[in-house]
């Protein structure tokens, strides 16, 4: 009564109020915008063209993936520690690889782009042929070559990405895979395979690469299945005691 032009606003933000929807809050609105603004380091995921055959991301650049400018201001173990947390929460196989072990690798990816691994199954062990395309490594069991030949479509994608090798010395690693034909600690045992082979200093080892490349003749499987029990890989993904660490 004493004050009418007060009364009248008060009962005009009430107004105002009753017209914001349920849930609304001026702090709720100002996390949004916030959230709006905000560069986030991990990007949308999803963001590729996907293929038709095996739905495998077609030109999955690391841009897609994770904002590149703003870990450039990260050191190397910031980045790793990002990666690694990031990855971990999600049903796949990742790693960030030094650059001088990368180099050896890919030096060799050059000169032989191909190798057969071998899987542990229930029953003795199926392989798999490994295909460099660029930096991605492909993946394809032996006998869906030997069943369909070029047009056999990958089950397991190593995508790596070097953008970061010079400046912060280390290449990231993630995975896409085909979850009919491989789970998680199995696409993992396979990528270790790739550093027991290429990344190797025994010359033994990787003799068996360059055979496999340049004397298929003299090639004899049961010596990847021999360098693999010995490395212990293979270890772990019997019957009762696989693991899912990736």
């Amino acid at each position: 009564r004493s004050s009418p032009d007060v009364f009248e606003s008060r009962m005009e933000k009430r107004n105002e109020v009753k017209k914001q929807p349920v849930g609304y809050s001026s702090q709720g609105e100002f996390i949004r915008c916030m959230e709006e603004k905000a560069r986030p380091i991990f990007l949308a995921e999803g963001l590729g063209t996907k293929t038709s055959k095996g739905g495998f991301t077609k030109d999955k650049t690391l841009d897609s993936i994770l904002n590149v400018e703003m870990v450039k201001e990260k050191s190397a173990e910031e980045i790793k520690e990002i990666w690694n947390q990031y990855f971990s929460a999600k049903d796949t196989v990742y790693a960030v690889i030094p650059a001088e072990k990368f180099d050896l690798i890919w030096k060799r990816a050059q000169e032989c782009p191909s190798f057969l691994y071998a899987l542990p199954r229930k029953e003795g062990y199926e392989f798999f042929v490994g295909q460099w395309s660029g930096t991605e490594l492909h993946f394809t069991s032996l006998i869906n070559i030997q069943t369909q030949g070029e047009t056999a479509p990958s089950q397991l994608v190593l995508y790596h990405y070097p953008e970061l090798q010079k400046e912060k010395g280390i290449v990231l690693m993630t995975a896409e895979m085909d979850s009919k034909f491989l789970v998680v600690h199995e696409a993992q045992c396979l990528a270790n395979q790739v550093q027991l082979f290429y990344a190797t200093d025994r010359s033994e080892t990787y003799e068996l690469v360059e055979t496999f490349n340049h004397r298929s003749s003299e090639f004899k499987y049961m010596s990847v299945i021999a360098e693999l029990e010995q490395s212990g890989l293979g270890r772990g993904l019997r019957p009762g005691q696989a693991s899912d660490k990736s």
